[in-house]
């Protein structure tokens, strides 16, 4: 039981993990009025500390971000060179993502479902990751990396191809065929090869016999 004089930050973080228990058992987002009763605690409490029934979700959400948010920051005010920041921006918010669906695999399922549709309230999370990997390009950039592309063309080609690392869910699908050493070939090809320059492979009008 969460009682009333505890300090409202320590008991809404309380809550809130409650409350991620509750999706986890149920399998699907949860109330105020549900969280009440498993609390033990006045519905005026609640909702002294989540004044709208979105506020809860919006809390959760910003409880299952935390660490990768944390990823991102730490690995941007490192001093690692582009290529392997870039590497460490991916692979350790992806080793995250993988602890956490090896750990419960039909919990990491429900986040992933609720991610979906709820996905307006995701989205911030997803453009302050490609803001801080515009950060990351720019770094490269100024080192002769992907030259002559916009850093917007970089982002949605960078994008693309690490896709399967970024996305939680292709994990529910593809966990055993991804890796680290995987994806350090992916970053490393992106060093060597992303350009603007045309090399030919979209040169062919159509298809003839060889």
């Amino acid at each position: 039981m969460v009682g009333g004089g505890d300090d409202p930050q320590d008991e809404r973080t309380r809550l809130v993990r409650l409350a991620m228990k509750l999706i986890e058992q149920r399998g699907g987002e949860v109330t105020r009025s549900a969280l009440t009763a498993a609390a033990g605690v006045s519905r005026a409490r609640v909702e002294q500390l989540f004044p709208e029934e979105t506020d809860l979700f919006d809390a959760v959400i910003e409880t299952w971000f935390a660490e990768p948010t944390a990823i991102m920051e730490e690995v941007l005010a490192s001093d690692l060179p582009p290529n392997r920041k870039m590497y460490e921006f991916f692979a350790r918010r992806f080793l995250l993502q993988r602890a956490r669906f090896r750990s419960d695999p039909a919990a990491f399922k429900v986040y992933c479902e609720l991610g979906s549709t709820q996905f307006e309230r995701v989205r911030s999370y997803i453009d302050l990751a490609d803001h801080y990997l515009c950060e990351l390009i720019a770094q490269a950039q100024a080192e002769g990396a992907f030259a002559g592309l916009a850093i917007d063309e970089a982002l949605s080609l960078i994008n693309q191809m690490t896709h399967p690392y970024t996305m939680a869910e292709i994990l529910i699908y593809l966990d055993d065929r991804l890796s680290e050493a995987k994806l350090g070939r992916i970053v490393d090809t992106l060093f060597t090869g992303l350009s603007a320059a045309d090399r030919g492979a979209r040169g062919v009008t159509g298809l003839r016999a060889a």
